[in-house]
């Protein structure tokens, strides 16, 4: 048994051990861009929906999801490969190729979809705004006028006359006979005797008409009725009750005449004359 030999186990130089290489390290697979860049079903829907609303114009509701492709990449590195072998985070994003407009895992129908083109309205032309200006205008006027008449009912009404006091010249300025120069201005007659001046009132004692002079006929008539009155204004005939009145009159320093027409003498019917009183005349 001393002269058996006991087989040694082989030296380490005729079975060595295995010990990674630069040719193993080329045979270990590496994952691509494509597996280290797929996102998850949940980036995918999440990224369409965004896609979706930006072409549709509408604002994005939050924030876009970052992908986990890093996460992925990492976790799917197979377990034994070397430091070197490991693709770097940044690397998928760079080896991915980008196209204009589509995403990866997104629809090309939804992706090349372009936002709605906003349409601008033609300029306003002139005569729009023209035709504008005069309807406001229009519609200015017509309240400004409706609220001045509102406001005349408010204010009280009166009647402007004109004074009751006033010249007519001088006496020798006048015939003899019945002047009617004032008749329309004054309402008044200026008769003229051989010793008298006085103002006639023209109205006629009956209802208030305005009677006329016919130098013809030499009398007054009255239109409405028919009363007649003669050059001094006695009634003579028709309706009317007494004779016409006169007016006040006087000479003033200058030597014109003053009539009064808010002064009148009368001859009521029955009652006493006042032609006579002082102030109803002017002796010549």
């Amino acid at each position: 048994m001393d002269s058996e030999k006991i087989p040694k186990p082989p030296a380490a130089e005729d079975h060595p051990t295995s010990t990674p290489s630069a040719t193993t390290e080329s045979v270990v697979s590496v994952p691509t861009a494509e597996t280290v860049s797929t996102p998850s079903p949940v980036d995918e829907k999440a990224r369409a929906a965004m896609l979706i609303k930006a072409a549709a114009g509408l604002p994005p509701t939050g924030k876009e999801p970052r992908g986990n492709g890093e996460a992925n990449a990492l976790r799917e590195t197979p377990a034994g490969t070397p430091p070197a072998a490991r693709v770097a985070p940044g690397a998928a994003k760079s080896t991915t190729t980008p196209t204009a407009g589509i995403a990866k895992g997104i629809p090309k129908p939804v992706a090349a979809k372009q936002p709605a083109t906003l349409v601008e309205s033609a300029p306003e032309p002139p005569i729009n705004r023209m035709r504008r200006r005069v309807v406001w205008a229009s519609i200015a006027g017509f309240l400004g006028v409706s609220f001045l008449m509102f406001l005349r009912f408010f204010l009280p009404r009166s009647i402007f006359e004109p004074s009751s006091v006033f010249r007519v010249g001088f006496p020798g300025d006048y015939a003899l006979g019945v002047d009617t120069k004032y008749q329309q201005q004054y309402r008044i007659w200026v008769t003229k005797t051989t010793d008298r001046l006085f103002v006639i009132y023209a109205v006629c004692t009956h209802l208030g008409c305005t009677p006329d002079w016919k130098a013809s006929e030499n009398k007054f008539k009255c239109p409405c009725h028919g009363s007649g009155y003669d050059s001094e204004g006695i009634n003579f005939e028709g309706p009317a009750p007494r004779p016409m009145d006169r007016a006040h009159v006087e000479i003033d320093a200058e030597g014109q005449i003053i009539v009064d027409t808010g002064r009148l003498y009368a001859w009521p019917k029955g009652g006493e004359n006042k032609f006579d009183e002082e102030g109803a005349y002017i002796q010549i």
